[in-house]
């Protein structure tokens, strides 16, 4: 059961017909979306605890925060 709180990193990826898609790198079963920064962040949430039940519930260890690195690559065009 879920008790207390825990932070998940969460990658908000603007779409190109607006909004933004929620990804998690620690949960990858988390996938969501809202209209705006706000609406994503709480699908988000929503999503992070349904899994988090999820793995409670079928005795899962929950895993470790994943931050991802981001590096900027420039190729030839």
């Amino acid at each position: 059961m879920m008790s207390g709180s825990v932070t998940y990193t969460v990658q908000l990826r603007p779409e190109p017909e607006g909004g933004y898609t929620v990804l998690v790198p620690a949960l990858p079963e988390v996938v969501s979306y809202g209209e705006s920064r706000e609406e994503a962040l709480e699908n988000g949430r929503e999503a992070i605890h349904a899994v988090l039940e999820y793995y409670d519930a079928e005795g899962i260890p929950r895993p470790d925060d994943v931050v991802p690195l981001l590096e900027l690559v420039t190729v030839a065009a």
